[in-house]
């Protein structure tokens, strides 16, 4: 038999509402959650997007004639100390599938690199050695190909071999597990492709009651993965580790669905969403704005989202205030959820049409 409980709020929708141009920021919201329940996911996804997510770093680097990090080079400018902070900075990309396994061991990448004199005649007498000319042909991704590693002031030709891993977090040199030979330098290695998570918790509206929890999720990656990449594993990850604790059984539980609203009410609710704009006391300039925006009736206006409110032509900070205090006047507000109705944006101009024709003919 199971056991009963009182309604959840669940959220119902996740919204990507900023990208930046790099694809390497976004911010996310969630709504609606039960007070709290915003704290407490929030939390969990930042510390799982801090520490789980996995990407490729350079774990190792020989480079011809070099024995140690700790030494200078004839015909660089940087010292080796300085060249391998520089190789810490690298970026690299790759999702491995499942018929990838055996590639989580470190990959060996060998390369060749040569400076002629015509290249240090072109650069003023001091080459840019970048990341690309570095590691030379690979399967990874390179994310900053023109990060600089080192410079070279002398023709030279070296032979290079860097072995690239698959992991989590952060690791230092003496903790990897692989094999060394002779003249490897093993390296410090950030896998982590996240750099920062922010979350927020703000007040949102779920009918009347407004102090449910809206969570705001801000996450930074360093281009190895994008940040909606990155909240979907982390996001598998954290139901993977809950999915044991299903078996603890006991009674299972259900929950209410919440009072469903009787005939009257739906028509109450009804006769203000079929009211023209013109027939609220907005001011000239608001309701020229929703009428350019092909907006006629309150059903239209509270099925939008205030963030798509902001986008019509001419429509401001100071209409969209006016707007929503008229609407909470009434008991409305933006981004209403009118599905139970049976509208949508799609169809709300039929559904009003409708509605006003059927009354019409019970007065006839």
């Amino acid at each position: 038999m199971a056991v009963r409980y009182g309604k959840f709020e669940l959220p119902n929708k996740i919204t990507l509402v900023e990208t930046s141009k790099d694809k390497t920021f976004a911010r996310f919201v969630a709504e609606p959650f039960e007070r709290s329940f915003g704290h407490t996911m929030g939390n969990a996804l930042r510390r799982i997007l801090l520490s789980s997510l996995e990407a490729p770093a350079i774990v190792s680097v020989i480079i011809e004639g070099v024995p140690h990090e700790y030494m200078a080079v004839e015909g660089f400018v940087e010292d080796m100390t300085h060249i391998i902070l520089n190789l810490k900075g690298a970026l690299l990309r790759k999702l491995p599938t499942d018929e990838e396994r055996a590639s989580r061991r470190p990959r060996v990448i060998s390369n060749t690199l040569e400076i002629t004199p015509a290249q240090l005649d072109q650069q003023g007498g001091q080459y840019p050695v970048t990341l690309k000319e570095f590691i030379g042909e690979t399967e990874f991704d390179i994310v900053n190909p023109d990060f600089v590693i080192f410079h070279v002031t002398q023709p030279m030709t070296r032979r290079i071999d860097i072995k690239i891993a698959i992991g989590r977090g952060y690791v230092p040199s003496e903790r990897h597990d692989f094999e060394t030979v002779v003249d490897e330098i093993v390296l410090d290695s950030i896998f982590s492709p996240v750099r920062l998570v922010n979350y927020y918790v703000e007040n949102t509206r779920v009918g009347q009651v407004t102090d449910f929890d809206k969570l705001i999720l801000e996450i930074t990656t360093d281009g190895r993965i994008t940040p909606e990449e990155a909240l979907a594993f982390a996001t598998q990850i954290g139901i993977l580790h809950f999915d044991i604790f299903k078996e603890i059984k006991t009674e299972p539980i259900t929950f209410d669905q919440g009072e469903e609203e009787n005939d009257t009410d739906k028509d109450a609710l009804m006769q203000k969403l079929v009211l023209r704009i013109n027939e609220i006391e907005l001011s000239v300039r608001s309701t020229n704005c929703l009428a350019g925006a092909d907006i006629d009736t309150i059903a239209e206006l509270v099925i939008m989202p205030e963030s798509d409110m902001l986008k019509f032509r001419n429509f401001g900070k100071k209409s969209l205030n006016e707007i929503k205090a008229k609407l909470e006047e009434m008991n409305l507000y933006l981004g209403m959820d009118l599905t139970k109705l049976g509208v949508t944006r799609d169809n709300v101009k039929e559904v009003v049409e409708q509605y006003l024709s059927e009354k019409q003919e019970q007065i006839l």
